[in-house]
């Protein structure tokens, strides 16, 4: 146990002479939660628009007043013509043009179907598809303001057929931020970062310099040597979780719902499988940029992009869906936002708890098993 400790109190006093490790860990954690939460957002709040009202009547008025009111809709500019219309959208100014046709109020007065032609700035798919979304509230409720008017205007109070109308209500995100969503799953990302890249770094460097060579000809055991060399890392990974909770409260107002023990608990065991990720790419790797290249385009990367962390897994083709369930990163993306937005706990989550832990031991198994093997 003496061993260990001396390695471990080794460790610290090399993170204490880099200070740029100390930057990486306790600065880069709150870099990336600002980053994440104010800048990587998906909500649009500001959708700019022109109009080409070519009726410019009273109702073509009143529509283009509901589209501005309803607090989503920027009116930049009215045109004149489709050649401005097709300016700007070419040039991304706008993201949505409204064009009103002539007779469009004529052929309201005479219960006929009007059209009415939205063009949307397909370049960016998400927020088009989001325009689009809004644009159909507003268009559905003015026909059927419409459409309430005449019929009170023929003396009905009161529709005959009848109608349905939803309440709803959304739960854990009632406002639907894109903030609430990606904040949790930022502290699956910088563990996977600390535990991962930092290990494997940290292990390659003492390679370059010889000093893992000095360790290898002293009486201590090999298995010794890795707890040694890794325990740092995993209390350092438990440093950041917090620093990431304390700091999503105070700057988002995220309250962890569920418990944080558990939520800890499950961060152990994945912590073992990118401890053991970062001891694998440790021992395929002859200098720090070979490591940090492998970790993050091998490893990390394809982690992001597959464990739901920003992407549905469920819009993925069913082949890549299949990958998914190799990746340590999507169970405990699923646990923290559980246990943060739900405030669900062990019941609900036991199978992606389980899934950690066995991935968890059986990566860092066969990890220290190569490097036991390079020591030899």
């Amino acid at each position: 146990m003496k061993t260990i400790l001396h390695i471990i109190k080794k460790e610290f006093l090399q993170f204490k002479r880099d200070p740029k490790m100390f930057g990486i860990i306790l600065i880069a954690p709150i870099f990336q939660l600002l980053f994440f939460g104010y800048a990587a957002t998906l909500d649009l709040n500001i959708i700019h628009t022109l109009v080409y009202d070519q009726d410019n009547s009273e109702t073509s008025r009143k529509l283009i007043e509901e589209f501005t009111s309803s607090g989503f809709f920027s009116l930049d500019k009215y045109v004149d013509g489709y050649e401005e219309v097709t300016e700007d959208v070419d040039a991304g100014k706008i993201l949505v043009a409204l064009v009103i046709p002539k007779d469009f109020e004529k052929k309201i007065k005479r219960n006929e179907s009007a059209p009415l032609q939205i063009i949307y700035n397909g370049s960016d798919g998400n927020a088009a598809s989001i325009a689009a979304g809004y644009s159909s509230v507003i268009i559905n409720n003015f026909s059927q303001n419409i459409l309430v008017d005449n019929l009170a205007r023929s003396g009905i109070k009161h529709a005959i057929i009848g109608s349905i109308t939803p309440e709803v209500r959304v739960w854990y995100n009632p406002l639907l931020l894109t903030r609430i969503f990606m904040v949790p799953g930022i502290v699956g990302l910088l563990l996977s970062i600390i535990t991962l890249i930092l290990t494997s770094l940290a292990i390659v460097k003492e390679k370059e310099i010889g000093t893992l060579d000095q360790i290898i000809v002293t009486p201590i055991r090999s298995w010794q040597l890795i707890l040694g060399k890794l325990t740092p890392f995993m209390l350092l990974g438990f440093l950041s979780v917090i620093i990431v909770i304390t700091a999503m409260k105070i700057l988002f107002h995220i309250d962890v719902r569920g418990s944080i023990f558990f939520l800890f608990f499950a961060s152990f065991f994945y912590i073992l499988s990118t401890l053991g990720l970062g001891l694998f790419v440790s021992t395929i790797s002859k200098t720090q940029q070979q490591a940090m290249m492998i970790a993050i385009f091998a490893v990390l990367m394809p982690m992001v992009y597959l464990s739901g962390f920003a992407f549905p897994i469920e819009n993925m083709p069913k082949v890549i869906q299949g990958f998914t369930y190799l990746i340590p990163l999507r169970y405990f993306i699923t646990i923290i936002r559980g246990v943060v937005l739900k405030g669900i706990g062990f019941s609900e989550l036991w199978p992606e708890v389980l899934a950690l832990f066995i991935m968890g031991v059986f990566i860092l198994f066969v990890s220290s098993l190569r490097f036991r093997k390079k020591l030899e």
